[in-house]
């Protein structure tokens, strides 16, 4: 079985992965005619953790080096915000991993190659009382799982559907397992949460009256979803999907046989966390006005993390992280991120944030602060390094 450690953890892979133990396959892909080291990073949803720990390493170590014909390592993960920071990075071949994650990667040089279960429905449930969304502004406190859970994700988007937002909560509480969201409303802990609509059917039968669904989901993906890289040589993602067909089952993986429309992943991507398109006080720019700015001097900020500044960088940026711990939403305590060394930035002179474009807001963030401590050119390279390194 696959032990969740840091021990099986490639030293290439970034800190929090490796304390988180993401289940990492590293695979080859084509050098030439002869296979080079290609990552494969399976991410486990916390409520999914059961599936993930069934999954045998010896069995895909051994299935998917001899379809690929190389060694493969294997590790396991349910941390998701790491996650989906390696989508945004490109730092692995192949994913597979909850649909809000593959649907992240498609939009970062990913092709879709299908998923193992059929498309479900999620539920926001209140407490009996709480007859509309509407009821949950101000006083509502909802529980759910990590920010970038699929979850989150779409709490987020039935709250938007009737022009809620998680600021119009009294709390947002992130916890670990989502079917202790119930035993928080049922201990007056919570009066919300999103659970699987599968799974709010037996419960309700269970506890009548406790609760009840104020909206319920579009279908999104279920199970695992894999894409891989899109630059992938054509025999090489020919024998992966072969082998998430077929080969799967073997080492405790279901086969890869639904194929929801790619539409289906949008809608996912589109409940997520992306940030404003517009800020105030700050110029919002793209790629090529990034480049003019450079060569008149400005100063060019990468706020995210050391292992991805030294994956990828912008010649003669500077690296400042923006540590951050707050809210993905417009209104955030900023008093609980790090920004420490915006301190030692010259307020003088122009400056550019950036960081893994519109679905990170780590840039966004710092050029809010920049604002707030007086800089008076802030601009906010809100694509960041994908629309830096996309062919232009």
């Amino acid at each position: 079985m696959i032990p969740m450690n840091e021990q099986l953890m490639p030293k290439s892979c970034g800190p929090g992965l490796r304390r988180a133990g993401v289940l990492i396959l590293a695979l080859c892909g084509l050098s030439g005619p002869v296979l080079a080291q290609m990552s494969v990073l399976v991410v486990v949803e916390p409520t999914e953790r059961k599936d993930g720990l069934l999954v045998s390493r010896t069995g895909l170590e051994t299935g998917l080096g001899k379809a690929l014909g190389t060694a493969v390592k294997v590790v396991s993960s349910d941390d998701l915000t790491d996650a989906m920071r390696s989508t945004r990075s490109t730092g692995y071949d192949v994913f597979v991993a909850p649909p809000q994650v593959v649907a992240s990667a498609l939009g970062h040089g990913y092709e879709l190659l299908g998923s193992t279960d059929a498309e479900e429905q999620f539920v926001l449930v209140a407490k009996a009382g709480m007859a509309r969304t509407a009821d949950m502004r101000a006083k509502g406190r909802i529980y759910l799982p990590q920010q970038d859970s699929i979850y989150t994700y779409l709490a987020r988007g039935m709250l938007n559907a009737d022009g809620l937002s998680f600021r119009d909560l009294r709390d947002v509480k992130y916890a670990r397992y989502p079917q202790a969201g119930l035993t928080a409303i049922t201990m007056n802990l919570a009066e919300a949460t999103v659970i699987r609509k599968a799974e709010w059917d037996v419960w309700a039968q269970a506890h009548p009256g406790v609760a009840q669904p104020l909206a319920t989901s579009a279908p999104v993906p279920g199970g695992f979803s894999v894409a891989v890289k899109a630059d992938l040589a054509s025999d090489v993602k020919n024998k992966l999907a072969r082998f998430f067909e077929s080969a799967a089952p073997g080492v405790g993986l279901k086969p890869v046989s639904a194929r929801s429309d790619g539409a289906a992943y949008r809608r996912v991507a589109e409940l997520g966390t992306y940030t404003p398109t517009s800020l105030p006080g700050a110029t919002v720019v793209n790629a090529a006005a990034v480049q003019r700015l450079l060569e008149d001097g400005a100063v060019l900020v990468d706020t995210r993390t050391e292992r991805e500044f030294k994956q990828h960088s912008i010649d003669g940026a500077r690296w400042v992280p923006y540590v951050e711990k707050s809210l993905k939403d417009v209104v955030y305590d900023q008093k609980v991120d790090d920004f420490a060394g915006l301190a030692a930035l010259d307020r003088s002179r122009p400056t550019v944030f950036l960081c893994n474009g519109p679905e990170c807001w780590k840039s966004y963030k710092a050029s809010r602060a920049a604002l707030a401590a007086g800089f008076k050119q802030v601009y906010w390279f809100r694509g960041g390094m994908p629309e830096w390194l996309a062919p232009r």
